[in-house]
């Protein structure tokens, strides 16, 4: 049975790029274009995996991510952050987050910087789901 793979990016250009490197690899894709969508497609479709961006104008990637690896019944979901966020930047954004609502996040497995070569993001996807 081929995995299914949230992706959650605002640019259109993206969630082409990527939803076309899943398809070419044999996984389902799914797509949502903000944190919020990304989430009720979630609940909805239990994906395997999320590819998901840092910043989106409605429903950060960031807030996202801290949703996912709060929550007892999504915390072991996987999440590859693809984005073109430096990871500095969003180890900043995260701690800001922690110190506003207390407890730490777990850092992301997989923090791939934007732009990437198809191989790697398939090598990444391989990686979290085989």
């Amino acid at each position: 049975m081929n995995k299914k793979v949230l992706v959650v990016d605002d640019d259109p250009d993206v969630r082409s790029f990527v939803v076309t490197v899943l398809e070419e690899n044999d996984y389902i894709p799914i797509v949502a274009r903000d944190g919020i969508e990304g989430l009720e497609m979630i609940k909805q479709q239990h994906p395997d995996l999320v590819i998901l961006d840092v910043l989106m104008p409605r429903g950060s990637g960031i807030r996202l991510y801290r949703h996912l690896k709060t929550d007892e019944t999504l915390k072991n979901l996987p999440v590859i952050m693809f984005t073109g966020i430096a990871l500095r930047s969003f180890l900043k954004s995260q701690k800001a987050l922690d110190e506003f609502k207390g407890g730490q996040i777990p850092m992301p497995d997989i923090y791939l910087e934007k732009p990437v070569e198809p191989e790697e993001l398939v090598q990444a996807i391989q990686k979290k789901i085989g």
